[in-house]
């Protein structure tokens, strides 16, 4: 095959050289149309509801079997068994057969129906969960052409596909992966943070993938979001020297990485950690974070028949905190909704759930539910270094409902002479817009701020971050982030509160400096991001930050802003910028 350099967006860093490996669809085209006479449509139903259970049954296993470091996939993988459980899908596809075709044109043809439906609504996130409903379809699909699951790879390669679902993910040998190349994908997209965990590069949203590539020697480079087809020599010394050079980097940084987040002129930040699993506390601590500033809950209720109890979680709590003394930890209480569905929770249909019933809406729907969390969480307290987080809230009469449900169960343990910290920390999420206007109410009736800057972009933005026609819009330096930002910092200051500021945004060197300038007290991130974060920060002064930030206030314009981020960190910082995927997007200038 001739060179060819293919463009896409990158979404892990690093290098890799090796022969492209590319994951089979081609068996889509055996699901061939074909007629069925009257009499054997009995037999061809029974084809398909056994193609389902079939379906149900390996994403059951799946779910089972998912390694510690592919937990955070569980969620997706548990959504696509929902839907292949899901009776009215099946119910239409047989419904087709029953009109004479073949169980395979019959599930497509159903399918085309749904992408019908999901293509004239214009909510951008319920477009985008069409990509799930294809995902766990084109599993029964593959079941009924008779196609083995997912192959392993003969040997370690680049992996190449047009979509990798959550279940691919779980399914393939990652210790034969060198990286990841996707047609698909936005820069938030879960093959993006599958391949930050696993730290292998990768880029995404890839033009002109084919499986043409099988076999040819290919350079991914996920600095730049590149994939090189039949390298010269040139670029194949280039692309070594730069994996070396990268290799070094990361040796530098982790050595350093127990040092503070302090600027050079003694402006210290603190670099906390957020985490899903109890398992990655060992991760937290080895790689210098100061604390867990974000313990997401749900995932202790997901893979599971029924929702743990008091006596459960409130062991788990105590664990936690005990082996983070004296740092803190942060647990935000139940955050289900939206794409987080849970099985062995009550949880309804709903026809935009970005918007529904998740996260404190949920909590305060099921008090029994939310009696448990914060009865363990407070059983936790104890140890002394407890903080509870309530996420999603969107004004001051829902945090003061939250607060007097709080109070009585406070209340409760007292009467039952269970110990507790009366006076443990409660925080909220800034993450809606409504609650961005009025921070400066919400902050006299809290101990701390915690800004999710993933959803506060996307809900002020309008859209949906894994969404890759409207990726480009995902834009952390749009001026109403920044000013809704540094409205929420200023409102917690001026009351005596803390802030900190967790997601994506929290670990882009292009908007660190920022976060520095508005004297944010702490930020949480992955933590494989937190040693280089960190010595990003040792690197800056508050002086320069502050000036920065002032510019970028005075901005009206993302283009403005990037640029102006842009050229402070090329000037500034090139060895970090270059081995560091930013969240700019491509008309900011994307490195």
């Amino acid at each position: 095959m001739a060179r060819r350099v293919l463009h896409g967006i990158p979404v892990a860093a690093g290098v890799a050289i090796g022969r492209a490996y590319v994951l089979d669809r081609d068996w889509f085209a055996r699901a061939a149309y074909h007629a069925i006479p009257p009499e054997a449509v009995p037999q061809e139903q029974a084809r398909l509801r056994q193609a389902f259970a079939s379906a149900a049954a390996e994403l059951g296993r799946l779910l089972a079997a998912v390694p510690e470091d592919l937990r955070e996939h569980a969620a997706m993988v548990q959504a696509h068994l929902l839907l292949v459980q899901d009776r009215k899908l099946q119910d239409q596809a047989l419904a087709a057969v029953a009109e004479g075709i073949n169980a395979e044109w019959a599930l497509e043809r159903t399918l085309a129906g749904v992408e019908a439906t999901f293509a004239a609504v214009e909510d951008d996130y319920l477009r985008a969960r069409m990509q799930d409903v294809r995902q766990a379809a084109e599993r029964v699909l593959r079941i009924l052409v008779g196609q083995a699951q997912v192959a392993s790879m003969p040997q370690r390669g680049v992996l190449v596909a047009q979509d990798l679902s959550p279940a691919d993910l779980v399914e393939i040998d990652f210790a034969k992966v060198l990286a990841l190349a996707t047609a698909s994908g936005g820069k938030t997209s879960h093959v993006g943070i599958l391949a930050r965990s696993l730290q292998i590069p990768a880029v995404v949203g890839i033009e002109a993938l084919d499986s043409a590539l099988a076999g040819e020697l290919v350079i991914l480079d996920g600095f730049h979001g590149r994939l090189l087809v039949d390298p010269d020599e040139d670029e194949l010394a280039r692309a070594t020297e730069l994996a070396a050079r990268f290799d070094e980097y990361q040796a530098v940084v982790l050595r350093s990485c127990h040092l503070p987040a302090e600027t050079r002129d003694g402006f210290r930040v603190q670099a906390l950690a957020n985490i899903e699993f109890f398992e990655e506390v060992v991760a937290v601590r080895d790689l210098g974070a100061e604390g867990i500033g974000l313990y997401r809950t749900e995932y202790a209720f997901m893979n599971r028949a029924t929702p743990p109890d008091e006596d459960e979680l409130a062991e788990q709590y105590l664990d936690l905190a005990s082996l983070m003394a004296p740092h803190k930890v942060v647990i935000r209480t139940l955050d289900v909704g939206a794409d987080k569905l849970v099985p062995s929770l009550r949880q309804g249909r709903e026809s935009n759930p970005a918007l529904g019933l998740r996260a404190i809406r949920y909590c305060l729907r099921h008090r029994d539910l939310f009696r448990t969390q914060l009865r363990a969480i407070l059983r936790a307290s104890v140890v002394g270094n407890v903080q509870l987080l309530l996420p999603m809230i969107s004004g001051i009469e829902e945090l003061v409902e939250a607060k007097k449900f709080y109070h009585r169960v406070q209340q409760e343990l007292a009467a039952q002479g269970i110990p507790f910290r009366e006076d443990m920390p409660l925080g909220i999420m800034m993450e809606v817009p409504s609650a961005v206007m009025t921070a400066d109410v919400l902050a006299q009736e809290v101990d701390f701020f915690s800004v999710g800057t993933n959803d506060l972009i996307q809900y002020t933005l309008g859209i949906d971050r894994t969404n890759k026609d409207v990726s480009p819009l995902y834009q952390p330096l749009h001026p109403a982030i920044v000013r809704s930002i540094k409205w929420i910092v200023d409102s917690g200051h001026q009351a005596g509160i803390e802030v900190c500021v967790c997601g994506e945004l929290a670990a882009d060197p292009f908007c660190v400096p920022l976060l520095l300038g508005m004297q944010v007290d702490s930020i949480s991130l992955n933590p494989r991001s937190i040693p280089s974060i960190k010595r990003l920060v040792r690197q800056m002064t508050l002086e320069e930050c502050d000036a920065l930030l002032k510019q970028i206030m005075s901005s009206q314009s993302v283009a403005s802003n990037n640029r102006l981020v842009r050229e402070m960190i090329y000037r500034r910082f090139p060895e970090e910028l270059l081995f560091s995927v930013s969240l700019l997007g491509e008309e900011g200038g994307t490195v």
